[in-house]
């Protein structure tokens, strides 16, 4: 049951990012579902493993792939989907709180906290990277082999 309010806050969260960005009409419902993915595989990565990091990371990949899927639907670019769905992954919680032991001057817990915090925004953006990166080969590559036919016919 907890899950499933995650998972629907998770959509509300990048409903109302997406909207405070002005994306409309049925972007905005593809923003939101996109935000419901990433925190549905977040969830789900968490069944098989068992490091935080690797669970945002996959979240992030797919999300990444949806958000280029749906950018190519729609012939919008992909920073249309791509912020909104990536939300409810962004560790605001343990910002929050390295940055509490920070003004607290508590050392260890604030470098330990931190160190946790960078590990999940780094986790991030190499899943949205890697993602991008094979989307573009995989469209480059598509290209190529479509413009290689046409030559031949």
């Amino acid at each position: 049951m907890m899950s499933i309010i995650q998972i629907f806050t998770a959509f509300l969260a990048a409903l109302g990012f997406a909207m405070l960005y002005n994306v409309r009409g049925i972007k905005l419902l593809y923003a939101a579902i996109g935000g419901l993915l990433s925190w549905s595989v977040n969830l789900l990565a968490g069944y098989w493993l068992h490091h935080e990091a690797f669970q945002f990371f996959i979240a992030a990949f797919s999300v990444t792939i949806y958000a280029e899927i749906c950018a190519r639907i729609n012939k919008t670019p992909t920073t249309t989907f791509l912020p909104a769905s990536i939300i409810p992954l962004v560790p605001g919680g343990a910002l929050y709180y390295s940055m509490q032991y920070a003004v607290n001057s508590m050392l260890d817990e604030f470098l330990s906290k931190s160190l946790y915090t960078a590990s999940l925004a780094i986790a991030i953006a190499a899943g949205i990277l890697l993602a991008s990166s094979i989307w573009k080969v995989w469209l480059t590559a598509l290209n190529f082999l479509e413009s290689g036919l046409k030559r031949y016919k």
